[in-house]
């Protein structure tokens, strides 16, 4: 039984995954594949996914491919109703709404797979925590699964280290086809479009310190300085520490950026990150917003601990008025500002993230029974696949080595 806001929001739903896959000429190809090879015929996939139109059309894909498809959402305010309703309609079983409570969004993950998955793509870790925990029978068909996002590989490779990983997991996030485009171009793009969306004011002019200098910092700071912002960049990495200074950005300390910000944007991956010391100092009117996976960057506690007052002071924007006047403005809610209050990635970068997802699918379903349980890289081949594919739409001439090229990158002398 599905569980989602309302079944009447289909068609909407259906025109926004009708214009994505106008845009998505990789999985179109590889949809025509799985049409024809259905790899994944007699299976049954959980996706727990920010659940938009981008991923509505990559489990319309693994259908196409065979399988019985069961989705759910990764973050409690990334669904869009209107996709789940459309997903739901074309018989999908999909228990997922915008808004939901942390015990209604962990039920819809439970629900998801009790459908006891063949194959799985998780976002973030949810679907693996609970087929290690409570959820631990659903696992017991599992061949393996796909982890799409930064903070999900850092807790499969915690799990692993310790020696509690049950499964075959493949580190989608790190295939050069999802993070050098995905985390680098699609957040620096969509994260400033939720905020600008959002808030309706200008980012030339104002300093914005972007915390955590990975490929999704690298394009949000990219980006804002595009758009004529002053970038601060905070670090706990030193090499990228140098890397923002080199690439022109000025590098502080969270300590001493927090007065001098007019815009926050945390994407470590880690917590508090924004804390009460920092609250005390900053501005009166800044922005706080976040796109990492979770919503512990910025520490809300304390800020609703340090507020005399707290309100909504428009949709996706939480006012705190501090004891001395001061309002500082939360985003989203602390979650992902560019799913939260925004579309997400546009379409032609998803394209190739979730180019590698099906094929990564894929590649479990054909060895299955011959991987070890633990985390594997996406196999080269299917990154070059998925960029020769991406490149031919793009209009992009790729050159060929010749024999006598090929001997002479062969040689050991």
């Amino acid at each position: 039984m599905n569980d989602i806001k309302d079944i009447g929001l289909a068609k909407s739903g259906k025109d926004k995954i009708d214009w994505v896959r106008s845009y998505m000429p990789v999985l179109s190809r590889i949809e025509q594949e799985f049409i024809q090879t259905k790899p994944f015929a007699g299976m049954k996939i959980s996706m727990s996914i920010h659940l938009e139109a981008k991923t509505a059309y990559l489990a319309k894909v693994l259908r196409n491919g065979g399988a019985e498809v069961a989705v759910t959402g990764c973050n409690p305010l990334s669904t869009q109703d209107d996709v789940a309703a459309a997903l739901a309609a074309e018989g999908f079983t999909v228990n997922a709404y915008r808004g939901v409570s942390m015990e209604q969004y962990t039920e819809h993950l439970k629900r998801t797979l009790s459908i006891v998955p063949d194959l799985m793509i998780d976002d973030g870790g949810d679907l693996t925590a609970l087929l290690h925990g409570e959820c631990r029978d659903y696992g017991r068909n599992l061949i393996g699964g796909a982890e799409e996002t930064t903070t999900g590989i850092h807790r499969l490779f915690a799990r692993q280290a310790a020696g509690l990983l049950d499964y075959t997991m493949i580190d989608v996030n790190d295939a050069d086809c999802k993070h050098l485009f995905d985390n680098r171009y699609g957040t620096g793009q969509s994260t400033l479009d939720g905020i600008m969306n959002t808030t309706n004011l200008i980012i030339a002019g104002k300093t914005v310190v972007v915390a955590g200098y990975g490929w999704c910092g690298k394009g949000i700071a990219m980006r804002a300085k595009g758009m004529g912002a002053v970038v601060i960049v905070t670090e706990i990495d030193p090499v990228k520490a140098i890397e923002a200074v080199m690439d022109g950005f000025t590098v502080k300390t969270m300590d001493e950026a927090a007065p001098l910000g007019d815009l926050f944007i945390t994407v470590t991956g880690c917590c508090d990150v924004i804390r009460r010391e920092h609250f005390a100092v900053m501005k009166d009117g800044v922005l706080l917003s976040n796109s990492g996976h979770f919503d512990v960057e910025v520490d809300k506690r304390a800020l609703a601990d340090m507020a005399e007052e707290v309100w909504e002071r428009k949709p996706n924007i939480t006012g705190y008025r501090m004891p001395d006047g001061r309002i500082l403005n939360l985003l989203a809610e602390g979650r992902l500002v560019n799913l939260a209050a925004g579309n997400g990635h546009p379409a032609e970068i998803m394209d190739m993230s979730f180019a590698i997802q099906a094929k990564s699918l894929e590649y479990l379903a054909k060895t299955r029974g011959t991987l070890e349980k633990r985390v594997y890289a996406v196999p080269r081949e299917i990154d070059v696949e998925v960029a020769a594919i991406k490149a031919a739409a793009l209009g992009a001439g790729i050159d060929v080595l010749s024999e006598e090229q090929k001997a002479y990158l062969e040689k050991c002398e």
